[in-house]
């Protein structure tokens, strides 16, 4: 199980936008960005839509801590490398949940090149 509960998962599926903070040094956390996100199984994924070099994906990717918040859910979490995701399955999720906003924005969270942007969120104790 990857820590979060059924009930968190079902309400983190819920909703198309995620806030992320990471942690700074001094573990303070960084103000949250909004960014799209989803649901495969009992794991939570995100990907950053501007490459490896988005600030969001950058710091919690050095960090490798924050937090997440989706309505009353506020968590902290590990950001954990995503290089062994179900990619195919993720993209597919990803279409599923956003492709009504087009195709570009979509696009950029999708593919062999969102591959290597893309980070387990798993909650920490």
């Amino acid at each position: 199980m990857s820590g979060w509960t059924p009930d968190e998962l079902r309400t983190i599926g819920g909703v198309d936008e995620l806030g992320v903070a990471s942690r700074r040094a001094d573990a303070s956390l960084r103000p949250f960005v909004t960014i799209w996100f989803t649901v495969l199984g009992d794991e939570v994924y995100v990907r950053s839509a501007h490459g490896p070099q988005n600030g969001w994906f950058r710091r919690a990717t050095e960090s490798g801590t924050g937090r997440v918040r989706v309505g009353a859910i506020e968590k902290d979490v590990a950001f954990e490398n995503g290089d062994d995701a179900p990619h195919d399955a993720l993209d597919a999720a990803l279409h599923a949940k956003y492709d009504r906003y087009g195709p570009a924005p979509v696009r950029a969270i999708t593919g062999p090149s969102a591959a290597g942007v893309t980070l387990r969120v798993v909650p920490t104790p």
